[in-house]
């Protein structure tokens, strides 16, 4: 029996490319927001997945939703697109 390691050659060529670069580190953190608040607003949608919702899950569940858009937004607001390219 050949054990395949994920690093050898032959499966995937290690490369100095598999790092995130400086830009998509910058994307991703001006992306934070949406990601932070798409992260809530899965936590109240698990956590409502076995019960019937009362009153104060229906406004923690509209709370998530209202953040969610709010900061899509603002990204959407302060992202500014690169002359001939993406942003």
């Amino acid at each position: 029996m050949e054990f395949i390691a994920a690093l050898q050659d032959r499966v995937t060529p290690w490369s100095d490319g598999l790092e995130p670069s400086d830009a998509e580190l910058d994307a991703i953190e001006a992306e934070m927001p949406v990601i932070c608040a798409e992260v809530e607003l899965l936590d109240v949608r698990i956590a409502l997945m076995d019960r019937v919702p009362n009153e104060l899950d229906e406004r923690r569940f509209r709370r998530a939703v209202h953040r969610l858009l709010d900061a899509r937004r603002i990204v959407a607001a302060t992202s500014v697109q690169a002359p001939g390219g993406a942003a």
